[in-house]
């Protein structure tokens, strides 16, 4: 099953990754945070923001 997983980075600070179910990243959160609840109050925005985010190609139409 996916996954966010939460851990610390070597700045001490809390990061969150997004994990397929074969284990592959397929997102992270770019940033450190200071505070857990902050890495989850990240999480909770990506899971909120991300059904409703549209996807935009901007790729040159001669690469179809």
């Amino acid at each position: 099953m996916a996954k966010f997983v939460i851990y610390k980075d070597r700045s001490d600070q809390y990061r969150w990754r997004f994990k397929a179910n074969n284990g592959n990243i397929i997102a992270d959160s770019a940033e450190g945070y200071v505070s857990k609840q902050s890495a989850k109050d990240g999480i909770d925005f990506v899971k909120t923001n991300a059904s409703r985010a549209i996807a935009e190609d901007t790729t040159p139409s001669w690469h179809n």
